[in-house]
């Protein structure tokens, strides 16, 4: 199979297991409150069960970033993690107590710490000016997962048999669909993805120019032929020399730029690293800061809903599912729009965008939905704005965040970065249900956190607006890189 297969191949997978993701969180999280309920757990279990798969993510991702930054390859990583999102699921499916529930969602969590390794196999084979549009592609795969997954639970609602000693039901259906569905990745996995660097890149890029001179090379060489006679050859500088000389133009960097000799696979990624040097920069800080926010405010909001919705408008599993099927569709039409403004403007112009977005939704729902005020009608109208504007901002400020991080970090870390931001994630939607699960009863507070929360992010980016750009790295004689 030839490279160029491979490395389509390879993305499409990689597009599969964030589109898996996407699946397990909407095929779960409209059901989980209710199939809590039926074990006898109480209203705090559901911030648990929720905090419980962010908390084992949020200490695998470094580890399995540190691995693959070792190793370069992440294949062996997916397929490793992969086995405790089977074995997790088969957990929540067979749910005999709500203590075996809480450990299905510890022990899948484990499975979301790949991503790192594979954010960070992406940084190393994307260019910086594509990033943002490899990256906003690889998270609409995920909201796309997040629009089927709904589509699934309305036909896992009906499930009502048994499987041997275990119910099938609509509350325990999903933990079966999913293992499926992951054992399925599996030999996507397998059979699909390859490891490749950037050295294979350009040695098939080297490969493709020299068949190419080899080819004009022949042609000139058929049309020298009647014109050069043998004893002119040795002074000859016509047409066939001519060939050479672009030859040796390519070689010397003429024609196109020869890149740098291949790293020493030996030498450790993380000799002369500095954790205090590579994250407790400004305008590093100021992006962890807006990953922890955004993520503590959007899982807060969603630990929120169901049970508002419960409360206010008797929603079920029906149209809980439908109302995610439709905050779907809109974040990837968000996803998509993301990707075409990130090709003209700046990714910091996008965080801008997306932070006075999510002002604006935050003030709404804390005068709107915080003590809801007239009939049914009204009441589900400001839910639905509050709702829409809350999810229109997530894509502005995920895709940005994230591409300029992997710009402002080293690259050859990037797959310990990338678990270092998604750890700070973790531990913002670890926090987000807790702090929102203890206080659905007094939400003026809830919510006036959250807004306190984005104030503060605000000012530090308009604080640190001008740092907040990809470093001019400057190759020295040595091969050594510097950063101005």
């Amino acid at each position: 199979m030839d490279y160029r297969r491979k490395r389509r191949l390879t993305f499409f997978t990689i597009g599969l297991i964030f589109l898996m993701s996407g699946i397990e969180y909407a095929v779960i999280l409209p059901t989980i409150w209710r199939y809590l309920q039926t074990l006898d757990a109480a209203p705090y279990f559901l911030g648990l069960s929720l905090s419980a798969f962010s908390f084992s993510g949020l200490l695998a991702g470094p580890l399995f970033g540190l691995w693959s930054d070792r190793t370069l390859g992440t294949k062996k990583i997916i397929l490793f993690a992969n086995v405790f999102e089977i074995v997790g699921n088969l957990m929540y499916f067979m749910g005999y107590s709500k203590w075996l529930l809480l450990g299905s969602r510890l022990v899948a969590g484990i499975g979301t710490g790949a991503g790192s390794s594979i954010f960070g196999f992406l940084t190393r084979n994307t260019a910086p000016e594509d990033r943002s549009t490899v990256f906003a592609a690889v998270m609409a795969c995920r909201q796309a997962g997040l629009l089927i997954g709904p589509a699934f639970n309305i036909f896992l609602r009906l499930c009502d048999f048994q499987v041997g000693p275990f119910t099938v039901n609509k509350y325990t259906s999903p933990g079966l669909f999913m293992c499926l569905l992951w054992i399925l990745l599996q030999f996507a996995v397998l059979f699909m993805y390859w490891d490749f660097t950037p050295q294979d890149d350009r040695r098939q890029g080297d490969g493709a120019v020299r068949d190419e001179l080899e080819e004009e090379e022949e042609e000139d060489n058929e049309e020298a032929k009647p014109l050069v006679r043998p004893n002119e050859l040795s002074g000859s500088y016509g047409t066939v020399t001519s060939v050479h000389s672009r030859a040796s133009s390519l070689a010397n960097g003429e024609v196109t730029r020869v890149p740098p000799p291949p790293e020493d696979v030996s030498s450790s990624p993380f000799k002369n690293f500095s954790a205090s040097r590579e994250f407790l920069r400004e305008e590093v800080v100021v992006l962890l800061a807006a990953q922890f926010i955004t993520l503590f405010n959007q899982t807060a909001l969603e630990t929120m809903v169901t049970p508002l919705t419960q409360k206010y408008f008797n929603f079920g599993e029906l149209e809980n599912s439908i109302m995610y099927c439709i905050c779907g569709v809109e974040v990837i039409a968000g996803f998509v729009f993301v990707r075409w403004l990130s090709k003209r403007v700046a990714e910091r112009v996008v965080l801008a965008v997306g932070l006075i977005l999510c002002n604006i939704s935050c003030v709404w729902c804390l005068i709107f939905l915080a003590n809801p005020q007239g009939g049914f009608a009204w009441q589900l109208a400001e839910f639905i704005i509050g709702v829409f504007l809350q999810v229109l901002g997530l894509p502005f400020v995920a895709v940005a965040q994230v591409s300029l991080f992997s710009k402002i970090t080293s690259q050859k870390t990037q797959g310990f970065s990338q678990g270092i931001r998604r750890s700070v994630g973790g531990l913002a939607t670890i926090l987000g249900p807790l702090w929102a699960g203890g206080l659905t009863s007094d939400l003026y507070v809830m919510m006036g956190v959250m807004m306190g929360l984005l104030v503060l992010l605000t000012i530090m980016m308009m604080v640190s607006y001008e740092r907040l750009v990809e470093p001019v790295t400057v190759d020295s004689p040595t091969g050594a890189e510097s950063e101005d």
